[in-house]
């Protein structure tokens, strides 16, 4: 935490929320069209929220990296909980919950805490989708058996394999970059926040063109571009705080919001099937927590994966 770069990078996050939680403030007292009102109070919303989760991903910080796998894996645990709450399970699949949440969830972050790359990366693409269907044919309840089966696969992939990968970017060794992993996944962390804050504001403000208009009404073109830009210029201004130069930082930020806008619009499609505006209302203005980490979901495997494979010692 005492690390330069580190510091620099949470006067910019103060900063910036400051400046948000301002403009929010700004536009709820000068706006004269519902339109403004409701835009300031949104922001005023999801403003306090990102004061709540900046401060608790900064404690888990400081207090250690172990405190911020237990974090992720929290994290997972109710997110999967918000998503099975929602899905359509019988009696057959009670016992491969049981499984999901209390050995694999908890397995698969033991492997990240260990950084046991080879098992945290096959645990439940492998041996839960193994074990899952099997435990559920054997309860005997073959009803619906592919959807219930899948449904409990795909959300052991979104909210659990999927998300430890955040974590997992702590066990990574980057040469010469040493002791520093806690600024990469600040600097991943920032890059999914403000993607998701510039694709709001700028949709707001002059968005026009729907991307996927029976999915998410609200995202249009102008906001996903408006987002990508501005993560790559983010990206790009803060290399100096990550084992990558300019370039490199700027692609690897472009494609963090581009998989992060893939990530929200695939959740947002699980939920009109579902039938729900949030999954859960855990969050002030953000709906639960896998509405939060449905950015993260996709980004996070490639980020991990593209900087293991051409920055690892």
């Amino acid at each position: 935490m005492m690390d330069p770069r580190m510091l620099t990078l949470l006067g910019v996050v103060t900063i910036a929320l400051i400046a948000g939680s301002a403009i929010g403030e700004l536009m709820r007292f000068t706006a004269r069209s519902d339109r403004g009102r409701a835009f300031g109070d949104n922001l005023r919303s999801r403003m306090l929220s990102w004061w709540i989760m900046a401060a608790i991903f900064i404690i888990s910080i400081l207090i250690g990296g172990t405190t911020t796998v237990i974090l992720f894996a929290l994290s997972s645990f109710l997110a999967f909980r918000e998503f099975i709450t929602l899905s359509a399970t019988r009696r057959g699949d009670h016992r491969a919950l049981f499984w999901a949440f209390f050995v694999i969830i908890p397995l698969q972050y033991i492997f990240v805490a260990r950084a046991n790359h080879e098992m945290f990366t096959i645990l439940i693409p492998v041996f839960a989708f193994l074990m899952i269907p099997a435990r559920i044919a054997a309860a005997g309840d073959t009803g619906e058996f592919v959807g219930r089966m899948s449904r409990i696969q795909w959300g052991l992939m979104v909210c659990v394999y999927f998300v430890s990968h955040v974590p997992a970017l702590l066990t990574l060794e980057i040469a010469g970059y040493d002791g520093s992993n806690a600024i990469l996944l600040f600097f991943f962390i920032l890059i999914v926040q403000m993607n998701d804050v510039m694709q709001y504001v700028v949709g707001s403000l002059i968005g026009r063109t729907p991307i996927a208009p029976t999915v998410s009404p609200n995202k249009t073109v102008e906001g996903m571009i408006g987002g990508v830009v501005s993560s790559a210029a983010i990206g790009a201004a803060l290399a100096w705080a990550t084992p990558f130069s300019v370039i490199p930082a700027a692609c690897l930020a472009m494609a963090i919001a581009w998989m992060g806008f893939l990530g929200d619009i695939k959740m947002s499609a699980v939920k009109r099937d579902i039938g729900v505006k949030d999954y859960a209302a855990t969050l002030p203005g953000h709906g639960g927590v896998l509405d939060r980490l449905d950015s993260l979901t996709f980004a996070a495997p490639l980020f991990f994966h593209v900087v293991r494979y051409f920055y690892v010692m």
